[in-house]
């Protein structure tokens, strides 16, 4: 009996692609590159990734063509914006590709609100997210649908402002735009079909999702080690950033001081290391996390 193979669509160019393809390795999924630049096959386990168009990705995995995707929030929710946002549902956020859907408008466009945009012509790719934001807020603006280059439109007379993805700003500083309010904070996600998947072929995603759960909350995560009088144990886990509850360990021969060791999911910087030893930790150490479930 063949064994049923799980799929994933991600982006085949653009600023995810090899993000994407970096998330599974880092999962433990040896890529088979092969020849093809359309498909790769995973060498241990049974799964294809089908590299695709990033709009087409929310269709291959609505559709069954795809079991799961990695998207950019922004094209998952301008689908969903959209009469066609069935069959979808987000299933972890990714932890790279951020970005933020702004409207912007030439330097000197004196932006007051909303209500600002009455009247304006807005160039986007992103129609049916622009088109909510207008409705929700009451704007009666034209929409102006473009494919691409979309911050060169007030410099053509095509728009008065654009509404687009800005990462650092960039493209929109060196065509004279500014970013004058944020329809949508965006980011990769993993989804996956609202139709449900074989046994055998579940066991697998639930599996995949785990494993992708542990890379991204082991991003810059930090493992915490230290001694410290016991007493100190409240203030060592206010200082501690982004961690739990640590765990605490007593030292032999000794009643008045114990080991702490501790999960860190924000960054650990110089000041942090300091301000623990003033609470009398010694032995402090910082250590990398490469993999965590």
């Amino acid at each position: 009996m063949n064994t049923q193979r799980l799929h994933i669509a991600i982006q085949k160019n653009g600023r995810l692609a090899e993000r994407s393809l970096e998330l599974i390795e880092a999962a433990g999924y040896r890529l088979n590159r092969g020849a093809s630049d359309l498909a790769y096959s995973v060498d241990n386990a049974p799964i294809d990734i089908w590299r695709v168009r990033d709009d087409d990705i929310p269709t291959f995995v609505a559709n069954g063509v795809a079991d799961l995707g990695i998207v950019g929030r922004n094209v998952l929710a301008e689908r969903s914006a959209g009469a066609d946002g069935e069959g979808l549902r987000e299933v972890m956020q990714l932890g790279f590709g951020r970005c933020r859907l702004c409207i912007a408008a030439p330097v000197g466009f004196e932006y007051a609100g909303p209500a600002s945009l009455n009247g304006a012509r807005i160039a986007t790719t992103y129609a049916n997210l622009l088109s909510r934001f207008l409705k929700q807020e009451g704007v009666a603006a034209e929409i102006v649908p473009m494919r691409g280059a979309v911050e060169v439109a007030p410099r053509l007379k095509l728009a008065d402002l654009i509404c687009d993805l800005v990462s650092t700003g960039a493209t929109l500083e060196a065509n004279g735009l500014k970013p004058v309010a944020t329809i949508l904070e965006s980011e990769a996600v993993l989804v996956r079909s609202a139709r449900g998947l074989g046994p055998e072929l579940e066991r697998l995603a639930d599996s995949l999702i785990s494993r992708f759960r542990g890379v991204v909350a082991s991003q810059g995560a930090k493992y915490v080690m230290m001694n410290a009088p016991r007493s100190a144990l409240p203030r060592i886990a206010a200082i501690l950033p982004g961690a739990g509850a640590p765990t605490v360990m007593s030292l032999a021969g000794r009643d008045d001081e114990v080991a702490v060791h501790a999960v860190c999911q924000e960054s650990v910087f110089w000041e942090t290391l300091e301000a623990l030893k003033a609470t009398g930790a010694s032995s402090i150490l910082v250590l990398s996390i490469e993999k965590m479930m």
